[in-house]
């Protein structure tokens, strides 16, 4: 589900942005008049027209104080359309920085709006002015502060029943649990849109018609102001409240392509598009992440940043194909002869835990979603690896109980003696382990109760300490001295995924830790190979049942032989009883 939504959401962003790109079509059907067609539009400011903008704070979306001297932030005259060397830079960029009283209103989860106007030089922003010309005046506006949910857990020591959350904290958990907090960014950009495109009335693309402003009579159009706050990371912003006496704000002008301001427009309307469809949860989970491909993008080498793209894709197909070949594997098995059938009841119990985990804390549906489908997977193999059947005994009386029984193929083999072997020495360091850190979550960890307790310490230990779980196959393969029976296939996709994995753990930014984590699984992998290198294929060695391949090859032979011969011994009796 994520791999599939991961795609879906790239596919979109590609439609977009090819879609600007694309010729309108032109109108099909009957007209029942004369047609008429919207001839290309001008930019109504020529390249290197000078301009003066005015930049306005107010707590009101709709601004008509432009007599009041408090409101008028920022001020700059002769800027040059189209200009890209200009300013201290020389990028073509200007800057300034205030800070300015919070309002009562404002401090009580109020809205505070920057307010643009870009005019040719010597014209007015007011309309009461007698210097204003409305078609001399590109205007745009937008809400500096943010909406977001805050969540309120109560949480303490299970034993002491002390927390580190503050009173307030506390108060809020027990009562209110989520509320919408006002947040603030001290950074905000405003672009001037550089462009001479003849967009036409009526056929500017989606979502650039939204900005695009035609002239009466559809002849020329104003040049778009674009709020910028892309680059603004999530973890930046801060809460409004009481105590927050006054906010500072830094200011950026700057001019913008139209390919860049696309692919800003592009990623604005896909994060409405997806708080639309999956909700606001999964929308502020998609900022977090896209937090990480920020960093990404402004920290990493850009090589690798292209290597980095391209194993994206292989990641994705890759995944598809672990999935198809995984299913396809286990639904033409046979035989369970080297497989660890105790690491499918494995998989099952720590899916289940993974998916209780999600459901007890506040995630997104799409991602409990994948979790059961990932259960339902491990749920199905159950019946390929062992004898699934109705008992007669009933459970309260009306719930049928049910029995498994080892299939045939796993007992006759010497696999469950091994399967066995290996989850007996595997006990003796995963119990201890279990214990240590259950004694630790419970000492130093806070907790909503026991129940919450429970899956946090056993999700945090298959987290840490899950991936030892493939040792057993490990173990069943050196007793065997073979690795045929492996799904390999789906095992090789999976394995060229942690490898990729690894190439994120480079770029993306995490804890030291977690990103060592990353390689645990790639030692287990080293080890799968040392094994299929060292036990090659055998023709004389004998399997458990007594036979070789050489024996079998021996049996195909004389078999295509004794074919061979039977025509001509029954080629007489055929011919007389046709006589007869």
């Amino acid at each position: 589900m994520a791999v599939m939504k991961s795609m879906v959401l790239r596919g979109l962003v590609i439609y977009f942005v090819m879609s600007f790109f694309r010729k309108p079509a032109a109108p099909v059907g009957p007209t029942s008049g004369p047609q008429v067609v919207n001839s290309p539009a001008l930019n109504i400011f020529e390249n290197g027209t000078l301009m003066d903008m005015y930049v306005f704070l107010s707590e009101n979306e709709q601004f008509n104080d432009f007599n009041d001297p408090k409101s008028l932030v920022w001020h700059k005259e002769n800027l040059v359309y189209g200009d890209w060397y200009g300013g201290p830079d020389l990028d073509g960029s200007y800057s300034t920085s205030l800070t300015f009283p919070t309002s009562q209103k404002l401090r009580n989860n109020g809205s505070i709006f920057l307010h643009v106007y870009v005019t040719k030089n010597g014209y007015s922003p007011d309309p009461k002015s007698a210097s204003y010309s409305g078609k001399n005046v590109a205007y745009a506006h937008k809400m500096l502060n943010k909406f977001k949910k805050q969540h309120y857990i109560k949480t303490h020591n299970l034993l002491t029943g002390e927390t580190a959350a503050s009173a307030e904290h506390q108060k809020k958990a027990e009562t209110t649990k989520k509320e919408i907090v006002s947040h603030w960014h001290p950074n905000m950009t405003i672009n001037l849109i550089t462009d001479f495109t003849n967009w036409v009335q009526g056929s500017v693309p989606p979502p650039l018609d939204e900005y695009v402003v035609f002239l009466p009579g559809g002849k020329y159009y104003k040049p778009v102001v674009y709020m910028n706050d892309y680059w603004n990371m999530q973890r930046d912003y801060q809460p409004i409240n009481d105590t927050t006496l006054e906010l500072k704000l830094q200011l950026t002008f700057q001019p913008l392509s139209l390919l860049r301001w696309q692919l800003y427009a592009a990623q604005s309307m896909k994060n409405k598009w997806t708080s639309g469809v999956f909700g606001d949860s999964f929308a502020d989970e998609e900022e977090v992440d896209q937090d990480s491909l920020k960093e990404a993008l402004l920290e990493t080498s850009p090589y690798l940043l292209g290597l980095t793209f391209a194993v994206s894709i292989l990641h994705s197909i890759f995944e598809i194909l672990a999935f198809k070949n995984d299913i396809q594997f286990w639904n033409n098995r046979k035989s369970l002869e080297g497989l660890s059938v105790r690491s499918v009841f494995f998989n099952v119990f720590q899916s289940t835990v993974v998916l209780l985990y999600v459901l007890d804390n506040d995630t997104n549906t799409i991602v409990r979603i994948s979790c059961l489908v990932g259960l339902g997977i491990e749920i199905w193999k159950i019946h390929k690896v062992m004898d699934v059947k109705m008992g007669a005994r009933k459970i309260l009386g009306f719930i049928p109980s049910i029995q498994f029984k080892d299939k045939g193929s796993y007992v006759e083999s010497s696999t469950r003696q091994y399967d066995m072997m290996a989850y007996k020495y595997l006990s003796w360091a995963l119990f201890p382990l279990l214990g240590s850190y259950c004694v630790y979550s419970l000492l130093y960890e806070e907790h909503k109760g026991w129940y919450s307790w429970v899956l946090n310490m056993l999700y945090g230990f298959l987290l840490t300490f899950g991936f030892i779980m493939m040792t057993p196959q490990l173990f069943i393969n050196y007793k065997l001295k073979s690795v045929a029976h492996l799904p390999w296939r789906m095992m090789t996709y999976k394995f060229l995924n942690t490898f990729i994995d690894d190439i994120f753990a480079f770029v993306i930014k995490m804890p030291t830790m977690y990103r060592l984590g990353c390689f645990r699984d790639d030692i287990v992998f080293f080890i799968f190979l040392y094994q299929r290198w060292i036990y090659k294929t055998d023709p004389s060695r004998l399997n458990e049942f007594g036979f070789s391949a050489e024996m079998e090859k021996e049996a195909i032979t004389k078999g295509a032989q004794t074919e061979e011969v039977k025509p001509i011994e029954d080629s007489k009796p055929i011919e007389e009883k046709k006589k007869d």
